[in-house]
């Protein structure tokens, strides 16, 4: 057993929890399963093929903005959205990693 994280986390892993956190809501899921490859978004268009309100789509879009599994940006009155592809990657790789040492 090692015992070295029962009170602190590793630094490359704070961010990690927020991922799983806001992946693990169904809505959230199918909005970044909205996204194609290399595809960027606007509210209007996930909320085009959503089954939920565009305050409600936008609510679910901050969470995975704040988590890291999104980025954006504006322009002009539009907020466009992608999926963070080298950050999920790169926490993903931090989790497997763990796993296959000490599986």
């Amino acid at each position: 057993m090692n015992k070295d994280y029962m009170r602190a986390i590793p630094k490359e892993w704070r961010n990690i929890s927020k991922v799983f956190t806001a992946l693990g809501d169904e809505h959230r899921q199918r909005i970044l399963l909205t996204f194609e490859t290399g595809e960027r978004l606007n509210v209007g268009q996930i909320v085009e093929v959503s089954t939920l309100s565009r305050s409600a789509v936008s609510h679910h879009l901050k969470i995975l903005r704040e988590a890291g599994v999104l980025e954006s940006v504006k322009e002009g009155k539009e907020v466009y959205f992608w999926i963070a592809k080298a950050f999920l990657i790169e926490a993903m790789e931090i989790v497997l990693e763990h796993i296959r040492k000490n599986a």
